[in-house]
């Protein structure tokens, strides 16, 4: 299974959802990665606080760079999670066609079912929001895993 995360920039949230995600899965079987929407920081370290937060739980990201979604990645990837509407929004107007927007989900649906509620970019907060989005991040991979455990992903 490849899975991928999708935020703004992807130097926030979606880096933290794939690091969350890797250290949950088994590597041989699922395949990681992330992107963002919009090419402002590709090629760049995920954000600094992003990188501390993490390295706070153990998950290590200082080897991902980010890098803008692409058409390709609805043939690459089995499910694309975004972290908010906009990205929602933004991710399916590049689909090739409308049975790849089927893919894309807003990530807190895995944990808060048809509900809609979005992951808060933490870019322009303090280090108290980048805590808050790990806390999301990790309790609904958990339950991304699971999903992928019991094969009903």
């Amino acid at each position: 299974m490849k899975i991928l995360m999708v935020c703004l920039g992807n130097i926030c949230r979606s880096p933290l959802a794939e690091g969350i995600l890797k250290s949950k899965v088994n590597p041989k079987t699922v395949i990681v990665d992330s992107a963002g929407t919009g090419a402002w920081h590709s090629g760049q370290l995920p954000d600094k606080r992003s990188i501390a937060i993490a390295k706070k739980y153990n998950i290590d990201i200082t080897d991902q760079r980010a890098r803008i979604f692409t058409p390709e990645d609805f043939i690459t990837f089995d499910k694309i999670y975004v972290m908010d509407k906009s990205n929602y929004v933004n991710v399916c107007r590049l689909a090739p066609s409308n049975e790849y927007i089927d893919k894309v989900e807003l990530i807190l649906n895995e944990s808060n079912p048809g509900k809609d509620l979005e992951v808060p970019d933490p870019y322009y907060g303090g280090d108290q929001g980048f805590e808050n989005v790990y806390q999301m991040l990790d309790e609904v991979c958990e339950q991304i895993n699971n999903k992928i455990k019991n094969a009903s992903l």
